[in-house]
């Protein structure tokens, strides 16, 4: 399958596949398309840099991409224990409470809480942004709209493309505008940080709008071939694909997974729910126990960002070490419903080529 996306980043297949886990980001790249780290959960730099030249070493000299969180608005900035004092005493009664009455347990003797994610203090995203200009990364995507100017400017003085995620066309008007590249137009059906118009609405907007101008992605309830084949009659160039991923071979952290991956092959279509309880932003995730709790009458409003991911931070590592597949604090899209098994990377993308190369054909002979 060709379209203008593969001579412009030097791939063989339009799918561009982002991914928190290193092993799934090079595996995609490996298998012909764009694997995309994502960057918000390194609160180090020097781990960022680390696993970046893990990337150079292992996607076989094909191309890769970083995917870093902006705000296009500066949002609070401190260390964690300082943006800790901000956090009401309320919200904390309210996230210890709810993890008792849903049976969820302490952290082991001895295991210390994990820091929260600061990835997305604009501070942090900058030392994302200084580590990921000084490897051969061929891409670097703003989950929050365009990166500042003076980003923009330093990673395409290096070679490297910019992308920035849209959920309305005015967004895709303003990025390109503002030196963007590549438009990933994302749905309202994606996982994580999403907006409120549908892929089918969305896709054909933000094309008309930019896509003259710039190559444009689709993103949100993109999980098999004829979902890619549809995305490039809405007039994408390609598909940008997250929650796919998660059931995959690459796809491991540690003793969580367990839990995690039975959650998300028992889930169906219906089973997302879209809140601010993950990060302070609107983001669909599993719908669980721990979802409804915060829905429920009396429950606090989630805080901004960061203040309300330093909240749940360490429930989050208690519900993912509880074992419990009801209660895993999981972003992930709509597709979750079609991830019923595990396969690895390259068996996925195969099955998405030959279906979507499948429904061209069968389209092709309709006329």
């Amino acid at each position: 399958m060709r379209t203008s996306l593969g001579p412009l980043l030097g791939i063989e297949h339009p799918i561009v596949g982002f991914s928190p886990s290193e092993h799934v980001a090079a595996a995609i790249s490996r298998a012909g398309g764009l694997g995309v780290l994502g960057c918000v959960r390194f609160n180090d730099a020097d781990e960022l840099d680390e696993v970046l030249g893990w990337m150079d070493a292992n996607t076989d000299g094909r191309p890769y991409g970083v995917d870093v969180v902006m705000p296009a608005s500066l949002p609070t900035e401190g260390a964690a224990v300082d943006l800790g004092s901000m956090i009401p005493a309320g919200h904390k009664d309210f996230v210890e409470q709810t993890l008792t009455r849903l049976g969820v347990p302490p952290l082991p003797d001895g295991t210390a809480a994990g820091d929260a994610v600061l990835g997305w203090l604009h501070s942090v995203a900058r030392q994302h942004v200084e580590v990921a200009l000084a490897h051969p990364a061929r891409l670097i995507a703003n989950a929050l709209g365009p990166p500042p100017p003076d980003v923009i400017s330093r990673a395409h003085d290096r070679g490297m493309l910019v992308a920035a995620l849209a959920g309305k066309a005015e967004h895709a008007r303003s990025h390109v505008a503002n030196g963007v590249d590549i438009v990933v137009a994302q749905g309202y059906e994606a996982g994580g940080h999403t907006g409120e118009i549908a892929t089918m609405v969305l896709v054909p907007e933000i094309a008309d709008a930019v896509g003259v101008q710039v190559p444009v992605l689709a993103a949100g309830g993109i999980g098999c071939g004829r979902q890619i084949a549809a995305a490039l009659a809405l007039g994408a160039v390609g598909v940008w694909m997250g929650s796919a991923w998660l059931t995959t071979e690459e796809y491991t952290f540690g003793s969580a997974m367990p839990a995690l991956r039975e959650a998300l092959l028992a889930a169906t279509s219906s089973d997302t729910v879209r809140s601010r309880i993950y990060s302070g932003k609107p983001a669909r995730l599993l719908k669980n126990r721990w979802t409804q709790a915060w829905a429920e009458p009396g429950a606090p409003d989630p805080l901004p960002m960061p203040l309300q991911n330093l909240l749940v931070s360490e429930a989050h590592q208690r519900l993912m070490r509880s074992g419990q597949p009801d209660v895993v604090p999981m972003p992930v899209g709509q597709i979750v419903g079609r991830m019923n098994e595990v396969r690895p990377v390259a068996e996925v993308i195969s099955a998405l080529l030959s279906e979507a190369d499948e429904t061209l054909g069968r389209l092709g002979g309709l006329r």
